[in-house]
């Protein structure tokens, strides 16, 4: 660039001669170059925004489906609970099938039934008494139609709700239709529920002939389904079955998961018109759409193909200004940079118009002042130079400044005194040196010079010297207070994210992958409070070291807290990488460690995102990572897990399933169902055990498989415990006044409850309370429990045993079950484990167990129970082995209180055992 006369005055650099190309080309060169990259941005962006448009199509389409199959499996339970009415009472009349349907109440809960019956098999020589009984029930103008040939004929006996549209189709004999009696046969030769292809129900009115279908569920005389498909046939009763119109069914689940989706559904997967169940018709009239996705719903035997098709509204609500954003922003921005770079331009012409300027020379109490004349050697000394390097003013003439400097560092500043003296009047650039004082301590330094030699009363070139020493340590001092852990030297959350935004904005310019990792270690909570706080930190600093040592230098290691460690992969090839790495740390931590004096082993679980792929904000990407770690932990830690979509959406129901679960205890939604416990000897009842259910709104009666591991995560299992436990206590005092004084109320508990600090106190408060004798109280503790500290689990159950309470170890053969603990606790009852029970006698292995663990207990003198018989051969083996105790559905299922009490009455009318 051309240099101009100092003699030029503003007026003379005009803006024509500023944009000439031999002064401004740095400012066309960055213009040309925002426009490139800003119009490279408007493409990535508009790319996004479809990618984005597509993804949530998807998950819709997906979403839809699952919702789909959800509804028919809720009304596949319905009809398998209609049939188990017929199971258990034999013989359904009228009024009780109609109060059965109306304690459902399919209006409420299950939109889309429009009725749910029971077709009886009818011969033909009882079809005259069958009208005769029917009509004597109050049906007045029943016939069964049409008439066939027989032997058999399937009239719809029963069909509530009772409406208008629901009487006509009483005595229709659906078997004489051949897409009726197709489902029909496979069900009853299956012995599973079935649906029909699309029909027209008989209840339909002119003209509002809208696809439906049935779902046929069968029935066997005696409530049992028979193991050969002969004696299916002869020993069907008949069918309970619910009655579905496809807009009602499906029209509630569209419009609240995809109302902007062109939905359509299939018979039999095949695209035709006549196969057409339901229609959405929300499409373009020209056929046109971006998306379009095709699943296929299997039920009851029958395939539907569900197509979703994305629709004009969709495209509307899914698109994106941001690209034409980007594009005038970048176009905005590229203007501003080259205005700025042209500002830039004409301040360095300016200040060459206005060069020769004289400098002053300060002398600060901060600063070390030398003059210098043309060979270098010292003339003059500011007086700071005693206070800073603690030599005399005077002394500085007689030293050799160059043994002051340290020798990597004098070249530059040789060489910054050389091009002063060739620059007179301008202030070279700022020169870092280390000089030693006169204690002979290198003190940190910077300093720049100004040839100042022809200027009168200087006559020299000045070198101003700034002493760093304790800015730079305090500064230190600082940055590893705010951005290291102070337990391990790991960088913390803050410095973390840094590197994280940092490596986040590189892979999405770049492309190029990265990974986060996010790790949890296993026990280390019972490390800590068993050992002590300094065992636990001196395992954390153990695991910082080896976690170092595992990655490159390039890549990061953090600590969050506590025994959380986060591992950042600046790059990496692919996800397979990834998982290398994360193989190396697990091997690397699956190992032993000797803390005060003992000897522990560690592990850890592994939650793994990639960047950009999963995310490309860091606060997203953490929260993924810490989604697929606990994903990890679920199965069964010391491995990793990567990311999926599917761990969020689980995250998500998981917290509305939280507050649906707190919301549920406060508003004391959940009750207790009962399950008889049976003595082989005396074939009698001599307890029960209470179930937890839970009263959803929607979903009706839940047990609690689906939600007791979210309590137990969340520590709402305490209050819900207790809850259980006094309704139990209440309860056994009903049955005791009831007349039954002495059965045994069975309670179970669980790791978290048994464990908190209050337990003891509770137990004791809620029999005080209740009035309930401690020796009629039960507590089934899971097996897991011999897993926590030994001495602090003995203190535990000697007191309840001290309390006159029976204690029983549940699930036992799973986990890790000692012996020494079974000798050494005050146990006074076993329980086989339900999937020991449910192979017996066709799985040799399980039978070898269940035998094996009876002849232990008996040794032991324990008793013992086995829990889930559903089979007289289960039963049988178990009393040939001395089993003293069983429960299961061969006898009862969980009763609630009412059918409790009629249960436990004709229990000592008849045996339970034949």
């Amino acid at each position: 660039m051309e240099r101009t006369s100092p003699m030029m005055n503003r007026q003379e650099l005009s803006l024509r001669k500023l944009l000439e190309f031999r002064n401004a080309w740095v400012a066309w060169l960055v213009f040309a170059v925002a426009v490139a990259v800003t119009l490279l941005l408007w493409q990535v962006s508009i790319r996004l925004v479809e990618d984005r448009t597509e993804a949530r199509f998807r998950t819709q389409s997906l979403q839809l489906k699952s919702a789909i199959e959800e509804r028919l499996l809720n009304y596949e339970q319905v009809l398998a609970g209609s049939a188990g009415l017929f199971a258990v009472a034999g013989d359904v009349s009228r009024d009780q099938w109609r109060e059965y349907v109306d304690k459902v109440d399919i209006n409420r809960y299950y939109p889309g039934i429009q009725g749910i019956g029971y077709v009886r098999r009818i011969g033909v020589r009882q079809m005259a008494d069958h009208i005769a009984s029917v009509r004597a029930e109050g049906v007045h103008n029943y016939l069964v139609n049409p008439l066939g040939s027989g032997p058999y004929y399937y009239p719809m006996v029963y069909l509530e709700p009772g409406t208008e549209r629901n009487r006509r189709a009483l005595g229709y004999d659906a078997f004489s239709d051949p897409i009726h009696r197709q489902a029909m046969e496979q069900a009853r030769d299956d012995a599973i529920p079935t649906v029909t292809a699309k029909v027209v129900l008989v209840q339909e009115e002119l003209g509002e002939d809208q696809a439906s279908f049935l779902m046929y569920y069968p029935v066997y005389q005696g409530g049992e389904v028979p193991e050969i498909r002969a004696e299916r046939r002869m020993m069907l009763a008949g069918y309970v079955f619910s009655a579905f119109r496809m807009n009602n069914l499906i029209d509630g689940i569209v419009g609240l998961i995809s109302p902007f989706l062109d939905v359509r559904i299939y018979d039999a997967g095949v695209v035709e018109r006549q196969n057409l169940m339901y229609g959405s018709n929300l499409g373009s009239l020209d056929n046109e759409f971006s998306f379009q996705m095709s699943q296929t719903i299997s039920h009851g035997g029958r395939d539907w193909l569900l197509q979703t098709r994305s629709t004009p509204a969709f495209d509307f609500l899914a698109s994106d200004p941001r690209p034409p954003i980007v594009l005038g922003s970048g176009l905005v921005i590229s203007a501003l940079l080259f205005l700025f770079v042209l500002a830039l331009i004409r301040s360095r012409l300016m200040a060459q118009i206005s060069a020769g300027r004289y400098r002053a020379i300060t002398e600060g109490a901060a600063n070390v002042t030398l003059v210098m004349d043309r060979a270098g050697q010292p003339l003059y000394a500011s007086p700071s130079s005693l206070d800073i390097l603690g030599f005399e003013p005077d002394q500085v003439q007689a030293l050799n400044f160059e043994e002051l400097v340290h020798g990597d560092d004098w070249p530059q500043l040789q060489r910054g005194f050389d091009d002063s003296v060739q620059s007179p009047g301008k202030q070279m650039p700022v020169i870092r040196v280390r000089i030693r004082d006169a204690k002979g301590q290198w003190r940190d330094m910077e300093g720049t010079f100004t040839a100042m030699l022809s200027v009168p009363g200087v006559n020299g070139v000045v070198l101003s010297l700034r002493d760093l020493t304790q800015l730079k340590a305090a500064q230190s001092e600082l940055h590893r207070l705010a951005f290291y852990d102070p337990l391990t030297g790991l960088a913390n959350r803050q410095l973390f994210r840094d590197r994280l935004n940092h490596v986040v904005s590189r892979s999405r310019r770049s492309g190029e992958p990265a990974a986060l990792m996010f790790l949890d270690l296993d026990g280390f909570k019972r490390i800590n409070d068993t050992l002590g706080h300094d065992s636990g930190d001196e395992l954390l600093c153990q695991v910082a070291q080896w976690l170092v040592g595992c990655v490159r230098e390039e890549d990061s290691v953090a600590r969050l807290g506590g025994d959380e460690f986060v591992v950042l992969l600046s790059r990496i090839s692919d996800s397979d990488a990834a998982g290398k790495v994360a193989e190396t740390i697990l091997r690397s931590l699956c190992q032993r460690i000797r803390l005060n004096d003992h000897e522990v082993g560690i592990t850890v679980s592994i939650g793994i995102t990639m960047i950009p792929h999963d995310s490309e904000d860091a606060g997203t990407l953490m929260k993924y990572a810490d989604l697929a770690m606990y994903r990890a932990k679920e199965l069964g830690r010391n491995t990793f897990q990567f990311f999926t979509p599917a761990m969020n959406i689980k995250a998500a129901r998981r917290l509305l399933q939280q507050e649906e679960l707190a919301t549920a205890l406060d508003g004391d939604r959940f009750v207790l169902h009962y399950q008889p416990k049976i003595d082989l000897a005396s074939e009698r009842v001599i307890g029960v055990e209470a179930f937890l259910r839970w009263h959803h709104p929607e979903k009706g009666l839940v047990s609690a498989q689906q939600f007791i591991g979210l309590a137990e995560e969340t520590g709402l299992i305490v209050r819900l415990g207790e809850w259980a436990l006094r309704q139990a206590c209440i309860q056994a005092q009903a049955l005791e006044r009831a007349g039954f004084e002495s059965l045994k109320m069975a309670v179970n508990l669980s790791v978290r409850q048994l464990t908190d600090s209050g337990f003891l106190g509770m137990i004791r408060q809620v029999i005080t309370e209740t009035g309930v004798s401690p020796e009629r109280l039960e507590l089934e503790m899971p097996a897991e429990l011999l897993n926590e500290d030994p001495r602090m689990l003995r203190e535990l159950l000697v007191s309840l045993h001290d309390l006159g309470v029976c204690l029983i170890l549940d699930d036992f053969g799973t986990g890790s079950c000692s012996l020494v603990a079974l000798q050494q606790l005050p146990l006074d009852v076993i329980k086989i484990d339900h999937r020991f029970i449910r192979d017996i006698p066709y799985n040799v292995s399980a039978t070898d167990v269940a035998s094996a663990v009876i002849a232990l207990a008996r040794k032991l003198h324990l008793t013992v129970v086995a829990e889930g018989v559903e089979t007289p051969q289960q039963l049988s083996f178990l009393k040939t082995h001395g089993c003293a105790q069983c429960q299961g559905n061969l006898f009862s299922y969980p009763l609630d209180e009412d059918a409790l009490i009629g249960f436990l009455i004709r229990q000592y009318e008849r045996p339970l055992i034949s």
